[in-house]
């Protein structure tokens, strides 16, 4: 993996993605006291950062190719849908059958056959392996990819562009992190882009299995896969691929707790006028509510919020 594969991944994405903004807003920055800039990728093709990721994987994947799979609690499945079905191609998506209704819908409307699965019972790698043996698929994995990867580390090279043009050189980078695809690809590029700025990973309380593994200087799984309003980012444990990349050039990562989740919801609505759903949302809970330099930039990951919770959210913190 290195700066060439994401510059690469930029080009075949031109005309395809969204250069996200980067956003901020003064009354934001005077109530917490430091100035934060928040990349928004809830504005992205399909609603999250996943959709670079996955037209990265899919335009290259060799001639001939019949049909892909995805296992994904969302977003990563609604980005391989489409960017599929603009190449042509079948589309098969394994889901947690506990994902919000809201994304299973979208996966197929984008034109994928959903795959239900139960967190709890079923071991969704070994249902894809099966699916993709049957029917020929190719799996484009959600972050252990090094086409996803490269794709999902053009945030960073936008980031590491605006933040020159605001005359920022140095601070912390947070990104919402599950498997780890999007924080090791910004990493990489800020590394050959913007060295002064460090990626720090966010992420929910009871799942920081990449923060524990940071500590540890090894891979620590999860205790459960399941019980946080922030399904976006519950994985089992640090990729194998993203984690020695984070492992060289992240800083220390941070934890916050599904309210401080919740009331990140509200106020990038209140302020920035964008919708963020519950893991989309941890990066800017962490720029408002933990330690942080100053400036802080932190990435929204994804804005496919469930309407119940985020009216909720709104309700309780609005």
């Amino acid at each position: 993996m290195n700066v060439a594969m994401i510059e690469a991944a930029a080009g075949r994405l031109a005309g395809h993605a969204r250069l996200t903004p980067l956003l901020s807003a003064p009354l934001l920055d005077a109530r917490f006291g430091k100035r934060v800039l928040v990349k928004a990728e809830c504005l992205q093709v399909t609603g999250s950062f996943k959709f670079r990721g996955a037209w990265s994987a899919v335009s290259a994947l060799a001639a001939g190719a019949r049909g892909v799979l995805a296992y994904s609690s969302g977003n990563h499945g609604q980005g391989v849908a489409l960017a599929a079905a603009r190449h042509g191609l079948a589309a098969v998506v394994v889901m947690p059958s506990d994902a919000p209704e809201v994304k299973i819908a979208n996966t197929r409307a984008y034109g994928a056959e959903v795959v239900l699965y139960d967190r709890a019972t079923t071991d969704r790698d070994a249902l894809g392996a099966e699916l993709c043996a049957q029917r020929g698929l190719v799996l484009i994995k959600p972050f252990d990819d090094a086409q996803v990867i490269s794709g999902q580390g053009t945030v960073g090279l936008e980031i590491a562009a605006q933040a020159r043009t605001l005359s920022i050189e140095a601070g912390d980078v947070l990104v919402c992190c599950g498997g780890g695809g999007l924080s090791a690809g910004i990493a990489l590029a800020l590394e050959a882009q913007a060295p002064g700025l460090r990626v720090r990973t966010v992420e929910p309380a009871g799942f920081d299995d990449m923060a524990r593994s940071l500590a540890a200087g090894k891979r620590l799984r999860n205790a459960q896969t399941s019980g946080s309003v922030c399904d976006a980012i519950l994985t089992p444990a640090p990729g194998e691929m993203t984690f020695p990349i984070l492992q060289r050039l992240a800083g220390p990562g941070v934890v916050v707790t599904d309210d401080q989740a919740l009331e990140a919801m509200a106020l990038a609505f209140t302020h920035l006028r964008i919708v963020l759903e519950p893991g989309g949302a941890v990066a800017l809970a962490a720029a408002l509510f933990a330690d942080s330099a100053d400036p802080v930039i932190c990435v929204a990951s994804g804005g496919n919020a469930d309407p119940a919770l985020f009216r909720a959210a709104l309700a309780r913190f609005g």
